[in-house]
């Protein structure tokens, strides 16, 4: 991986932040014509990164930190998002969100960057009945991951929660999200005031949290386990089962201002509130 140092960093200077040009001294690195990259971007050797097309699709952004391996492909209209990684060999033909790790062609989101699965290592999740309830603090700050009682009957199966006893709040509306592809990602945002409590109540949904410090994965997969997010973290979900069905409990009503959808002022007003 390549730094773009020395001379990127005079071409990226902050009264120069595009890249007008088609080359630079980065072996084998293409740029097209607009394409802007932030200073402290990392490039791998024989990267293509395009610009402006004849369709209308604006050129490349290669935003804070990210890193692009060699031989990787950004094609027009494609931002990669602050700290996120491309594999090497990539194609990326749609923009990466903050922190995520792609790969493949066309790439894929694989995992997020320095997260940490939040699995008990001490439980078997091949024997669902024996996980102890209750629920356990996570990395994250006040992130907590919460097992519901199961009750098994030749009828079908119950499993059943409490509103302020076992789940921290009063819910004020609900949600549902299904029918997601297995390549999109949901959420990618944070409240300043709601909380939010998770069930995949069919199939699987794995949930990034993040507190702008740690970072977290929980996989949900069985209907008797939530996880609660609380306000001012930001939650990533994606890797949905093709059946996946996740419930989602909100304490507040909705309220657009009430949502934080850009990551660095996510991390701005983290810092300010430290």
């Amino acid at each position: 991986m390549v730094d773009a140092s020395d001379e990127l960093r005079v071409l990226f200077s902050e009264s120069s932040p595009s890249v007008e040009g088609s080359r630079i001294n980065v072996p084998g690195v293409y740029y097209g014509q607009g394409v802007n990259i932030d200073k402290s971007a990392k490039i791998g050797p024989n990267a293509v990164i395009l610009g402006h097309d004849e369709n209308g699709n604006q050129a490349a952004v290669i935003e804070e930190e990210a890193e692009i391996g060699a031989n990787a492909t950004i094609l027009s209209g494609v931002t990669v998002g602050v700290r996120a990684r491309v594999a090497p060999g990539s194609v990326v033909t749609r923009s990466v969100p903050p922190l995520a790790i792609v790969e493949g062609n066309p790439a894929k989101i694989i995992g997020y960057v320095e997260t940490y699965s939040s699995e008990d290592p001490t439980i078997n999740i091949n024997q669902v009945d024996s996980i102890p309830l209750g629920f356990r603090q996570t990395r994250v700050r006040d992130v907590t991951v919460h097992h519901f009682n199961k009750v098994p009957d030749l009828r079908g199966s119950l499993s059943v929660g409490e509103f302020e006893r076992e789940i921290p709040f009063v819910p004020k509306r609900y949600f549902l999200v299904y029918d997601v592809p297995t390549a999109e990602v949901r959420g990618e945002h944070a409240h300043f005031q709601c909380g939010q409590f998770l069930i995949a109540v069919k199939g699987s949904v794995s949930v990034v949290v993040d507190d702008g410090d740690l970072r977290d994965e929980i996989l949900l997969d069985r209907p008797q386990m939530g996880v609660y997010l609380p306000p001012m973290t930001w939650g990533v979900q994606y890797n949905y089962s093709t059946d996946a069905v996740l419930l989602v409990f909100a304490s507040e009503f909705y309220d657009s201002d009430d949502y934080i959808r850009d990551y660095s002022k996510f991390l701005e007003l983290v810092k300010r509130a430290a």
